[in-house]
């Protein structure tokens, strides 16, 4: 019995390193390993016993992308990290209007996590990095807590499973109930009109998405979605720029709508 999990171990051992030697797409291909859902006790048991094993050093975390993403200082490297198991609304994508309740995540990211430092927990099952090179890990604070889970269970985020398994699917899940059935976050009575479904929350008409641009002569000038140029215009919030909720918002910060809307 003994030799036998002793075997396992080694055998997961072994996926690890490979995995940790490759940069996958989260796109399944031929070549991709996936683990079957019915292994899933033996796979949790057997892979602790590697995760357990690894050391806990802390890294500076140096800017907060978004809700679900974080540039962390590695060995003297940045690194940009994609979190295994959560989603966000979209604040930052230049080819996504801002989402319902996309910034409050954000701002609850920056609470969390700002000028801290953290530990972080790969997922063999999940690869080493997605489509876009970003690490894929769970984010622990320096006390234990689960910045992944505590986001969904606050309401600022929701379960995202790309794959069939992850470690933590069944906690997240269950995070997710937690927050629906007490209304946090994303699930309140007046969070994005009253609409509590993950796809209404993206879809939503009512999410802050007219533009606030600066023009190369200073002025300020917003765009709404039917603009001749919305789709062009990037926003940099660094340089002043922002996003409205309305045309009424923009107007009253003094923006002028743009001429070719």
């Amino acid at each position: 019995m003994l030799a036998t999990m002793l075997g396992l171990v080694l055998f997961v051992y072994g996926f690890v390193l490979g995995t940790w030697h490759q940069e996958d797409s989260l796109e399944p291909t031929q070549e991709t390993v996936f683990i079957d859902a019915s292994s899933k006790e033996t796979y949790s048991s057997a892979i602790s016993a590697v995760v357990a094993s690894q050391p806990r050093q802390l890294y500076e975390v140096v800017r907060i992308v978004d809700g679900d993403t974080i540039d962390v200082s590695i060995n003297g490297q940045i690194e940009r990290l994609r979190l295994i198991g959560i989603n966000t609304p979209e604040t930052v994508d230049p080819r996504k209007p801002v989402e319902c309740f996309g910034h409050k995540a954000s701002n609850k990211a920056k609470e969390l996590l700002a000028g801290k430092r953290v530990w972080l927990e790969s997922d063999p099952a999940q690869g080493e990095r997605d489509k876009y090179s970003r690490l894929l890990r769970y984010v622990f604070l320096e006390d234990g807590t689960n910045f992944n889970l505590a986001m969904i269970r606050d309401g600022y985020a929701y379960e995202y499973t790309y794959d069939e398994y992850y470690k933590y699917q069944t906690e997240f899940k269950t995070a997710q109930k937690y927050a629906e059935a007490n209304k946090a976050g994303l699930w309140a009575d007046e969070t994005c009109g009253g609409e509590t479904s993950v796809e209404s929350i993206r879809d939503n008409p009512n999410s802050c998405d007219i533009k606030g641009n600066i023009s190369s002569s200073k002025e300020k000038i917003y765009h709404v979605p039917d603009c001749g140029s919305y789709d062009k215009t990037v926003i940099d919030e660094s340089a002043g720029e922002r996003w409205f909720c309305s045309e009424g918002e923009a107007l009253e910060a003094g923006w002028r709508k743009a001429k070719n809307c």
